[in-house]
């Protein structure tokens, strides 16, 4: 008996793990990036528009000439789609990250589907054609939330790399923490701005990037959207 307590227990804890894990596969398939060792990254930022940062993150990206994936929250691009507007505009790519940014594993099949449908009319008013990805919010997900997805015509792009630059004290520590994943083919994720409030500071992040930008260039990394990231895995398969 303690023995199948035991096994239930560490399987409910293993379907726990998945709903959140980045890179787990139990719920439906995510994109997550390339095998390891291509010299392809990909840049990405939850949680803007961010008024000022992201016009201060566009500036470091366009003097490098690096194009990046924006998972935009709805209610923000409503706020300040002028910004929104500017980052397509400035040729990054841009994704559905819900209009509120709930925790989607709690949350009935309903308002999944209504965060993402309202999401997506976001903007579409702010930008007009954007991209088909989704990136779920805290990464949360269950089947049902990436069903929806699919049927609302979206793919779940996730990441293998974390700044953990939320709580970041210096620009340093979040290049550190994201040079210590890197093996290329990566997904990175940062955040151009924060969930709660417009106007949450970034000013780490953005000289994060900029250190990162010169520190992989000069080794030789590409750093490309997360479509054109899809794209090379794809010719990878067929091959």
């Amino acid at each position: 008996m303690l023995g199948a307590l035991a096994v239930t227990a560490a399987a409910a804890c293993a379907a726990g793990y998945q709903t959140m894990a980045p890179r787990g596969q139990w719920y439906g398939q995510t994109f997550t990036g390339l095998r390891r060792g291509s010299k392809k990254l990909a840049l990405t930022f939850d949680d803007g528009p961010n008024d000022p940062y992201t016009l201060r993150l566009l500036d470091v990206l366009a003097k490098h000439d690096v194009r990046a994936t924006f998972f935009l929250i709805g209610r923000f691009a409503r706020q300040c789609p002028e910004i929104a507007r500017k980052v397509g505009d400035s040729g990054h790519v841009i994704g559905n990250h819900t209009f509120n940014h709930p925790l989607l594993i709690f949350k009935p099949e309903s308002e999944i589907r209504s965060e993402l449908t309202e999401c997506e009319a976001a903007l579409s008013d702010a930008v007009g054609a954007h991209s088909d990805l989704f990136r779920p919010p805290f990464g949360g997900r269950r089947p049902a939330v990436l069903r929806i997805a699919r049927e609302i015509g979206l793919q779940t792009v996730m990441w293998n790399v974390t700044g953990y630059d939320w709580n970041a004290k210096s620009a340093e520590e979040i290049e550190r923490k994201v040079g210590n994943q890197v093996r290329g083919g990566d997904v990175i994720l940062l955040h151009d701005g924060g969930h709660q409030a417009m106007g949450i500071d970034r000013s780490f992040t953005i000289g994060a990037v900029e250190r990162m930008i010169s520190r992989y260039k000069g080794k030789g990394y590409q750093f490309v959207t997360i479509p054109e990231m899809m794209r090379a895995s794809a010719e990878t398969e067929v091959v």
